[in-house]
């Protein structure tokens, strides 16, 4: 297992490379499987289990996760740059194998919270990982179709494990039979990791011999083009951050919200998996649309989708509402998700991508911690309909932002900028 250039020679295309692209879905789809094991679980077992009555308290394990990820995103570009991708995919298999252990055996819940730094620093390693190898694979052509597979088979597996969580949480109770799909998880992604991924860095390198702009910045001069001064690319990290903050509040807040309003264990378990259902189905879809139409209307199009979603989860009381609102911020997520992330692949030269990459996930990721704290303070002072309201406004801003400061990246459609 090193980092080392593959002497043979190095194809671009899906199809040059079809049985290593299915192999990284099938591997991004267990890393997703460890993330969906807590969507549902969680936030009872806070409440029920540990006692926490206050929000924030409650969401300290997301803020935990949302910091240890977003930081590991940064050092995963770069470390697969300097060492490898393949490397940092197994490391961050390795630092997973505690985490469903831990949240079966934790008497006390700041080890819950140890619990998902280590998960975020794993997501960070692996997921950031898989995203980097399928863009090295693809090339620009389908970079878009790429991306929707990559986030599909992610997010597919968290709405799965969601809802398996549930029904064996309401069948078993809450531990610790639900955590055991997520030593299942964590043994196959190992095991297919250091046994059969092969390293991409080498399609990355040919990839780099046609593309024009700078081809050699400092890992600084990466973070302030990313982040603040690129259009294209700091424009997909300030949507990347606000859509997270979304998910963050999903996750932390909605099966309170569900099971405060009397419905059963396996009805938050079937809401709950509803909106990452969606949202990677729909990212088969709209990644692909995205090399055909173009970037830009896809991202902004999304994100003021799902500021209707979730205004009307804020004003709604009955399930059939909230299961229509969680389609919607499915469909509104699934169109930017890819998107972000082919917009990036679009702009970043090949050999300073994989830091754009982190540097973006830093910023998305970091949205999950910021979500933590906006909406768990909003709910604590406000409510959680109050807090929910807050962020559709954010949601909208963000969206009116990218129509306002994007340009198209795709080739097909627009030649794009260069700074």
């Amino acid at each position: 297992m090193t980092g080392s250039p593959d002497r043979r020679p190095s194809m671009l295309g899906l199809r040059a490379n079809a049985a290593q692209f299915g192999l990284l879905v099938a591997v991004n789809a267990l890393v997703g499987g460890m993330l969906g094991q807590e969507r549902t679980v969680l936030p009872l077992l806070a409440s029920e289990v540990f006692g926490l009555d206050s929000y924030t308290a409650v969401l300290t394990y997301i803020l935990a996760f949302g910091l240890a990820k977003a930081g590991t995103n940064y050092l995963a570009g770069t470390w697969s740059e300097r060492y490898g991708r393949k490397p940092v995919l197994v490391a961050g298999w390795l630092v997973a194998v505690p985490v469903p252990l831990f949240l079966i055996w934790a008497p006390q819940w700041w080890i819950v919270v140890a619990a998902n730094v280590l998960l975020g620093i794993s997501q960070g390693l692996t997921w950031s990982t898989t995203v980097i190898m399928k863009i090295d694979l693809v090339g620009p052509g389908r970079r878009g179709l790429a991306m929707g597979l990559n986030e599909s088979a992610g997010y597919l597996a968290v709405a799965f494990t969601a809802l398996a969580t549930g029904y064996i949480a309401a069948h078993s109770g809450l531990r610790p039979e639900p955590f055991f799909l997520g030593i299942a998880f964590c043994a196959l992604g190992l095991g297919l990791s250091t046994l059969t991924v092969r390293e991409t860095r080498p399609h990355a390198m040919q990839e780099a011999t046609t593309h024009a702009g700078p081809s050699t910045l400092s890992d600084g001069e990466v973070f302030i083009r990313t982040s603040f001064h690129e259009p294209a690319l700091s424009s997909a990290s300030q949507a990347g951050l606000v859509n997270n903050l979304n998910d963050g509040l999903a996750w932390g807040i909605f099966p309170i919200l569900f099971a405060s309003a009397g419905l059963t264990l396996r009805q938050v378990g079937a809401l709950v998996a509803i909106y990452p259902a969606v949202w990677g189905l729909g990212q088969l879809i709209t990644g692909a649309l995205s090399d055909r139409w173009g970037r830009k209307h896809l991202i902004t199009g999304g994100m003021l989708l799902q500021a209707v979603a979730l205004a009307l989860i804020a004003m709604s009381e009955t399930i059939g509402l909230w299961a229509t609102a969680s389609v919607l911020l499915g469909a509104g997520t699934a169109m930017v998700y890819p998107t972000l992330l082919a917009t990036i692949g679009d702009v970043a030269h090949p050999l300073w991508r994989a830091r754009a990459v982190g540097v973006y996930r830093l910023w998305r990721d970091g949205g999950f911690a910021v979500g933590a704290l906006f909406t768990g303070l909003l709910a604590d002072v406000w409510g959680i309909r109050q807090a929910v309201w807050s962020v559709a406004g954010l949601t909208a801003a963000s969206g009116l932002l990218v129509a306002w400061r994007m340009y198209e990246t795709h080739h097909s459609v627009s030649p794009g900028k260069s700074s």
